[in-house]
């Protein structure tokens, strides 16, 4: 079993069941063409993430971290016609390039961008009453993984799906002496979720054309 194998699976499942239309492609496309890190999940990767909002018939989806849209498109596509979504981006040129693709995707009706700092715009979405989310995607920078997730439970309700990803680090997080700050971000978030009582949760590892990291999936109690 090696990583070549991983990849082989991971795009013999795409052709399958994660077909990528012209949005999403330009989307990917998009990352190359503004310098962009191409740093999104995979389609594989996309297609879960919608069919967990399908799930859990999600109306109301917050996503932590758009970059340039990718696994926003694929979550905005299983709302309903008058389900919304909220994305938070800390870079300007980043939610500008996601705008654009989420245009194109035809779904800006229902996707709200809004940029700046997670830690800064999150208190600000619970002082304003937003919520509570149906569905929360956390897959920002890692080192305050911990504090997204803990805003997360506030703008949560009972059975509320929180999932987090890159948590794994190609197992990284078993070196307790790492001194990687995304590696400590997510042994942080990784045990917060272990002594949480609020939720019940699990990591899903993960292999494929991104390589081997990991998703965790949490249901609010």
């Amino acid at each position: 079993m090696n990583n070549e194998l991983f990849e082989s699976v991971d795009n013999y499942i795409s052709n399958l069941l994660g077909h990528e239309d012209e949005a999403l492609i330009a989307t990917t496309r998009s990352l190359k063409e503004t310098g962009m890190p191409a740093i999104s999940v995979s389609p594989n990767q996309g297609k879960f993430l919608q069919l967990l909002a399908l799930l859990c018939n999600a109306k109301n989806i917050l996503e932590l971290g758009t970059l340039a849209g990718y696994s926003t498109i694929w979550m905005a596509r299983a709302l309903p016609e008058d389900g919304q979504l909220v994305t938070l981006e800390s870079d300007p040129k980043h939610a500008e390039v996601a705008q654009k693709n989420i245009e194109r995707a035809g779904l800006a009706s229902r996707v709200h961008i809004k940029t700046g700092k997670a830690l800064d715009l999150l208190p600000q979405l619970h002082a304003e009453g937003a919520g509570p989310f149906d569905m929360i995607f956390i897959d920002a920078d890692k080192p305050p993984y911990a504090e997204y997730f803990q805003w997360a439970l506030r703008l949560s309700r009972p059975g509320t799906l929180i999932v987090a990803d890159n948590v794994i680090r190609e197992g990284k997080v078993l070196d307790e002496n790492s001194t990687e700050p995304a590696v400590a971000g997510a042994q942080r978030f990784n045990k917060m979720l272990g002594n949480s009582t609020a939720v019940t949760a699990t990591i899903l590892q993960m292999v494929g054309v991104k390589e081997y990291d990991g998703m965790a999936l949490a249901v609010v109690k």
